[in-house]
Parts: structure tokens; C-alpha cells; sequence
């Protein structure tokens, strides 16, 4: 079976929000962008000599509004099967995402307020549902998915034999891509400890190139140095809280009765 080649598909902006078209043996998108936004993502796909009525599976990798939205309109215009984790099926299912979101700095507490965040997609149903490790190759690419939970519960990523790694929101470029090629958490995590440790086992695997939902690839050993940082950081974090939580304990335990 060929090599797996992974080709970036614009959603919004140049690199803000992203899908991807992983060609092989047969084409398969991973993602589905924002509501209304699955003719375009058809038309790209159209546009690099594929035809969409050819794509063999739309993987969807997490139940966020920006990562599945078209995914039932997509399904329709190419007639592909959709595939997503089975803990992310309430959104799927119901078009919402499951709240409340959990900023993961000041970016996020931004777009909390974000009016388009909120809106319900087009329900759908996965026609093949995910949980552990599964292969790609009966759908025609040499590739594999693995559970990355934290970003969300149901939360995947693709990884390839000659290993690309299509990470979705595992990390992004800073402030959303706008910053291209620097690490950053995105605005959202369910679990942040969760996808940090998601993200240092698919580190582990030595991937050579993290294809994100926001923002361009990134260099797996400078996503390596972030990593750490965000650990110390999360590290310190969870001290001042600790710290912060004895302190009212205390004051509590004095206010007369």
C-alpha cells in the first residue's frame, strides 16, 4: 500500500480551523469543519484531483462545534461513512457540544462568550463508532487511530506508518494558528492533565510531523520543550489551588458560629 500523503483543507482562515485529506490507496478526510462550511471542504477536495464520491471514511477526531459541524452534510455530498469515538456521541448525536467549556487561558474565556460557539450542528450519527486502536487500512490508507482523551472524552488522533500525526486539538499554534509554528494549548480542554498526557504518548511514538486543527505542523521535539512547560505550569497551577482551597478551609473554621 502507498505511503499516505496528508493534504491541509482551509476551513476558516488560512490555517485557523483545519481538515485534512490523507490520500492513499483511497482518499479518506479527517474532520468537518464549522456548520456550513462541508461544500467547501468538498470542492477542495475536488480541486487536488479527488473525487469526493471516492472518499472512503470521514473521520471525525472530537464532538467540538469546530471539528464536526459538517460532518451530515459531508456524509451526504460524498455518501462516505462517518467514524467518531463512542464518549463523544452525545454530541454527535444531539449537534451540541457538551458543556460547559473549560478555557485553557485567556484566548478561550474570550471565545467562551462567542455566541457561534454555542449553536447546534446538524446531528449525526457515526456509521462505524471508535474506542480503542483501530487500523485504517481497510479504508485505504496505511494508518492508525488511537484515543487521545483530555481535549474531550472521546478525543482521537490519526497517526501514519511513516508517521504524520493528524492531531486535532491535542495542541495548536498559538492564538489559534495565528502564530504559526509555536505550540499552544487551544482555547478548550475537557481534562488538561488528560491531553497532556494524551499528547506525550503519541510524543512517544516519534512522530515526525503534528498536523493540527489550528494552525500549520508542528515540530514534534519543539511540541516536546512546550510540553514540559505545560506541565510545570499545570504543576504550579494545581499548587496555588491546593493553596487557595486550605486557605478558606481555614478562614471558615474561624468565622465565629
Amino acid at each position: 500500500m502507498p505511503d499516505t500523503k496528508i493534504v491541509p483543507i482551509p476551513v476558516l482562515g488560512r490555517h485557523a480551523v483545519n481538515a485534512y485529506l490523507l490520500l492513499g490507496r483511497r482518499p479518506v478526510i479527517v474532520d468537518a469543519g464549522t456548520p456550513g462550511s462541508a461544500r467547501r471542504i468538498h470542492d477542495q477536495v475536488a480541486a487536488h484531483g479527488v473525487d469526493p464520491a471516492d472518499i472512503a471514511l470521514i473521520v471525525l477526531t472530537h464532538g467540538h462545534i469546530d471539528h464536526f459541524g459538517s460532518a451530515a452534510e459531508l456524509h451526504r455530498l460524498t455518501g462516505a461513512p462517518v467514524a467518531g469515538h463512542v464518549a463523544d456521541l452525545e454530541p454527535y448525536r444531539t449537534g451540541r457540544v457538551r458543556l460547559p467549556y473549560l478555557p485553557t487561558g485567556p484566548m478561550g474565556r474570550l471565545m467562551n462568550r462567542n455566541k457561534s460557539l454555542h449553536v447546534r450542528a446538524e446531528p449525526i450519527e457515526p456509521g462505524i463508532l471508535l474506542r480503542g486502536e483501530t487500523d485504517l487500512g481497510d479504508f485505504g490508507i496505511t494508518a492508525r487511530v488511537m484515543p487521545t482523551p483530555g481535549h474531550t472524552a472521546g478525543s482521537i488522533s490519526v497517526i501514519t506508518d511513516t508517521g504524520d500525526l493528524v492531531a486535532g486539538d491535542l495542541v495548536a499554534n498559538s492564538f489559534m494558528g495565528l502564530i504559526p509554528g509555536r505550540p499552544a494549548n487551544p482555547p478548550f480542554h475537557d481534562d488538561a492533565l488528560g491531553n497532556l498526557a494524551s499528547l506525550r504518548e503519541m510524543l512517544a511514538l516519534n512522530p515526525t510531523r503534528l498536523h493540527v486543527g489550528h494552525g500549520i505542523p508542528l515540530d514534534p521535539d519543539r511540541v516536546r520543550r512546550w510540553a514540559d512547560r505545560e506541565e510545570r505550569r499545570l504543576a504550579r497551577l494545581a499548587t496555588r489551588r491546593r493553596l487557595t482551597t486550605r486557605t478558606d478551609v481555614d478562614q471558615a473554621r474561624t468565622l465565629p458560629t
